[in-house]
């Protein structure tokens, strides 16, 4: 039997950058997994549509979100995908992982905490209550990789949003705000924690390698739903 497609499934963006990096993570992870066909598609903004890639897929496929929390888009539009074939599956999303937490450890002591910082995780939001519950297991394994306190703020769709986090933690006594960005690339919501009063932000989580290695878990987990 062929190998299945891996299908890299992202939000999409009018960000150059932000596409850059997407495309990159994606062939990143297939490079690692050798034989298993790209396809790339979107849920919003870019094209080709999950529905139509899916469509056309010539053999099985196991659809990987590179989303970092489950909400409306793995739900629905992932979700009715796998759910038209079924030679295709859909797994879950990239987080909560340790090895986002790592590299969110790793760019906030990069910076170099200092007593009196205060850290914000910065995640993009969404009105689904699992959202906010997995962004909440990565806040805490972050506040047990770095030296100082951790909050949550998001760019949008949930509260607190990420300049009232960060309003809040100036408020008690934070001399200094590191905002630690919990998105995957430069675009609409990496710019919108960007200008969120903070003193430092951090790159977006994509921008390091390690992501893709659990793009490549996910789709070893999606083949096994497949068997």
């Amino acid at each position: 039997m062929p190998t299945p497609a891996l299908v890299c499934c992202s939000h999409g963006t009018d960000s150059p950058e932000g596409r850059a990096v997407i495309s990159l993570l994606a062939r990143r992870a297939a490079e690692l997994l050798g034989d298993a066909p790209l396809r790339e598609t979107y849920v919003d903004v870019q094209q080709p549509q999950v529905d139509e890639v899916v469509a056309g897929l010539d053999g099985a496929g196991v659809i990987v979100p590179l989303l970092l929390s489950p909400g409306y888009h793995t739900q629905v539009d992932i979700g009715r995908a796998a759910a038209s074939r079924d030679d295709v599956v859909a797994t879950g999303t990239l987080g909560p992982h340790p090895a986002l937490a790592d590299v969110l450890g790793d760019r906030v002591r990069e910076i170099g905490v200092r007593p009196g910082d205060h850290v914000v995780l910065a995640a993009a939001g969404s009105s689904r209550p699992e959202s906010a519950e997995r962004v909440r297991e990565v806040r805490g394994a972050l506040a047990e990789r770095v030296t100082a306190p951790v909050t949550v703020g998001y760019a949008y769709g949930a509260t607190p949003k990420v300049a009232g986090a960060v309003a809040e933690a100036r408020e008690a006594g934070a001399e200094r705000v590191i905002v630690a960005s919990y998105v995957l690339a430069p675009g609409h919501f990496a710019d919108l924690i960007a200008s969120s009063g903070a003193d430092v932000a951090t790159e977006p989580v994509g921008t390091d390698p390690r992501v893709a290695a659990i793009i490549t878990e996910r789709y070893r987990e999606g083949l096994t739903l497949l068997e």
